[in-house]
């Protein structure tokens, strides 16, 4: 059986949290792609948070990914409702049709 320490789930957190990152910073075409990168940033963080606590056998690292994960959910709902909003005005989800809506205004 395979043991796994905690260098491997820092490590996959830490390669999440870089996916998410890149994802955030150079796809900036989809609105949709850049909630799911930010969802992967959170994510990370919470991996962290969780693995930490059970080294340290400590509840609040349990806690904090309690709250991060109901903002998360938050954010989700939000954003995709405005994003819906914004594809009834504009019927596309490309962020190049904000800044065309933008300058038409």
């Amino acid at each position: 059986m395979i043991s796994l320490s905690i260098s491997h789930f820092v490590f996959i957190s830490t390669l999440v949290f870089l996916i998410g990152l890149v994802g955030f910073l150079f796809a900036r075409k989809s609105l949709v792609v850049l909630l799911m990168c930010i969802e992967l940033l959170l994510l990370a963080c919470t991996t962290n948070f969780v693995v930490f606590a059970k080294k340290y056998a400590d509840i609040d690292g349990h806690l904090a990914v309690f709250f991060i994960l109901t903002v998360a959910a938050a954010e989700s709902a939000i954003g995709l409702a405005l994003i819906l909003l914004f594809f009834r005005k504009t019927q596309s989800a490309n962020i190049s049709a904000a800044v065309s809506l933008k300058e038409s205004v």
